[in-house]
Protein backbone atom coordinates (compact mmCIF):
# COMPACT_ATOMS: atom_id res chain seq x y z
CA UNK A 1 0.00 0.00 0.00
CA UNK A 2 1.20 3.35 -1.17
CA UNK A 3 -0.38 5.20 1.71
CA UNK A 4 -0.46 2.73 4.40
CA UNK A 5 0.71 5.32 7.25
CA UNK A 6 -1.92 7.42 6.35
CA UNK A 7 -5.03 4.69 6.77
CA UNK A 8 -3.76 3.52 10.31
CA UNK A 9 -6.14 4.21 12.96
CA UNK A 10 -5.41 7.08 15.36
CA UNK A 11 -7.93 5.99 17.76
CA UNK A 12 -6.90 5.34 21.23
CA UNK A 13 -10.12 5.27 23.14
CA UNK A 14 -10.10 8.80 24.04
CA UNK A 15 -13.59 9.84 22.46
CA UNK A 16 -15.37 6.31 23.85
CA UNK A 17 -13.72 8.07 27.48
CA UNK A 18 -15.22 11.39 26.85
CA UNK A 19 -18.68 9.44 25.92
CA UNK A 20 -18.53 7.35 29.10
CA UNK A 21 -17.55 11.08 31.29
CA UNK A 22 -20.27 12.88 30.21
CA UNK A 23 -22.88 9.83 30.51
CA UNK A 24 -21.96 9.13 34.24
CA UNK A 25 -22.35 13.14 34.35
CA UNK A 26 -25.78 13.08 32.80
CA UNK A 27 -26.63 9.85 35.14
CA UNK A 28 -24.86 11.48 38.49
CA UNK A 29 -28.39 13.48 39.44
CA UNK A 30 -30.56 10.56 39.04
CA UNK A 31 -28.77 8.57 41.48
CA UNK A 32 -27.77 11.23 43.87
CA UNK A 33 -31.59 10.55 45.39
CA UNK A 34 -31.51 7.25 46.03
CA UNK A 35 -27.28 6.99 47.27
CA UNK A 36 -25.93 10.49 47.67
CA UNK A 37 -22.40 8.67 48.16
CA UNK A 38 -22.68 6.98 45.18
CA UNK A 39 -23.95 9.91 43.06
CA UNK A 40 -20.98 12.14 44.02
CA UNK A 41 -19.34 9.58 43.11
CA UNK A 42 -20.16 9.42 39.75
CA UNK A 43 -20.12 12.88 39.57
CA UNK A 44 -16.36 12.90 40.24
CA UNK A 45 -15.88 9.82 38.15
CA UNK A 46 -17.21 11.48 35.18
CA UNK A 47 -15.73 14.17 35.51
CA UNK A 48 -11.79 12.51 35.99
CA UNK A 49 -12.99 9.72 33.64
CA UNK A 50 -13.85 12.60 30.93
CA UNK A 51 -10.60 14.34 31.58
CA UNK A 52 -8.72 11.52 30.64
CA UNK A 53 -10.23 10.91 27.48
CA UNK A 54 -9.92 14.74 26.42
CA UNK A 55 -6.43 14.33 27.10
CA UNK A 56 -6.08 11.30 25.25
CA UNK A 57 -8.09 12.65 21.94
CA UNK A 58 -7.26 16.57 21.89
CA UNK A 59 -4.18 17.18 23.96
CA UNK A 60 -1.31 14.00 23.87
CA UNK A 61 -0.94 14.12 20.06
CA UNK A 62 -1.06 18.00 19.75
CA UNK A 63 2.67 19.03 17.44
CA UNK A 64 4.58 21.05 20.35
CA UNK A 65 5.10 24.68 20.09
CA UNK A 66 9.00 26.20 20.06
Amino acid sequence: MAHSEHNKSKNSGGFALIILGALLLFLAPNISPTDPTLGTLALIGGIVIGGIGFYLRFIRNRPKKI
